[in-house]
């Protein structure tokens, strides 16, 4: 009969149907192959059927900022994390008003002769003792010089206690940076500066000389830096006025070297002088 559909004809409907939605479905797998992952902090079931990224996700760009130095050295203080600056960054501001340099002077040491008579020797002042009272250290200071290789050498660690000031910097209250270091632990127990990472700016630090006068100085910024990459031009660099650097390990110890990682370096400037 004319009226009477084929078998085909029935059909058709369905498989337009059917290619319709096998074509939705094309698109929307295709669509999903596009998106980024989404770290859900699940494990996954079978991580070799993940497909690797080809590039960057945005949250890999965001990250990767974390990782650049700060412009200048932070303030620190307490459960502050410590991070280095960048190496051209200049020493932290003063945090307190300015005070001018001591002028440099000698002291002329007379002694008696073997024949009877009387010599006169120069010697330049040193410094005897450190205050810090925030983490409450109260040391003598002996002196360090370098190596053959130009490393800057430390206090005996058979006196854990003792500081160390570096002979040929400035003395403290005269122009320019005055290196003291010191060790932060030995083999038993804590050392000088165990506690040196928890100073921050404004804290206060006393240094008494053997001439009788007494500096003090006030705290402008602390770092953290790798020993590969220490800030040499910044902590050991010209100043005009009087300046004072605390130096000690900080980081990781390697068991093998029997060494830190990194080191911590207090900044300070001088805001008072007695004597």
């Amino acid at each position: 009969m004319a009226g009477e559909k084929t078998p085909m004809q029935r059909a058709l409907p369905g498989l337009l149907i059917a290619g319709s939605l096998a074509g939705v479905g094309i698109v929307m797998v295709s669509l999903l192959s596009l998106a980024p992952q989404v770290d859900d902090g699940s494990t996954p079931l079978a991580a070799e059927s993940r497909p690797t990224p080809t590039t960057p996700t945005p949250v890999g760009v965001q990250n990767a900022g974390a990782f650049v130095l700060a412009p200048t050295v932070g303030p620190g203080g307490k459960d502050a994390p410590l991070t280095p600056a960048r190496l051209d960054a200049p020493p932290p501001p003063p945090a307190a008003p300015l005070v001018a340099p001591i002028e440099p002077v000698t002291t002329v040491k007379k002694s008696t002769t073997a024949r009877g008579g009387t010599s006169a020797a120069k010697s330049r002042p040193r410094p005897v003792r450190i205050t810090i009272p925030k983490i409450k250290v109260n040391a003598p200071v002996g002196m360090v010089t370098t190596d053959k290789k130009g490393k800057l050498g430390v206090p005996s660690l058979s006196t854990p206690g003792r500081t160390g000031w570096y002979r040929y910097s400035p003395l403290p209250g005269e122009a320019g940076p005055s290196i003291i270091n010191g060790h932060v632990s030995t083999r038993k127990g804590p050392a000088v500066f165990d506690r040196l990472r928890e100073l921050a700016r404004g804290d206060k630090i006393k240094v008494y000389r053997s001439d009788g006068k007494v500096v003090e100085f006030t705290v402008s910024g602390i770092e953290q830096a790798s020993k590969n990459a220490f800030p040499t031009k910044r902590v050991y660099g010209n100043a005009d006025g009087s300046e004072l650097r605390l130096i000690t390990c900080g980081g990781v110890f390697n068991q093998k070297a029997h060494s830190y990682t990194d080191n911590i370096v207090v900044y300070a400037t001088l805001s008072k002088k007695a004597g």
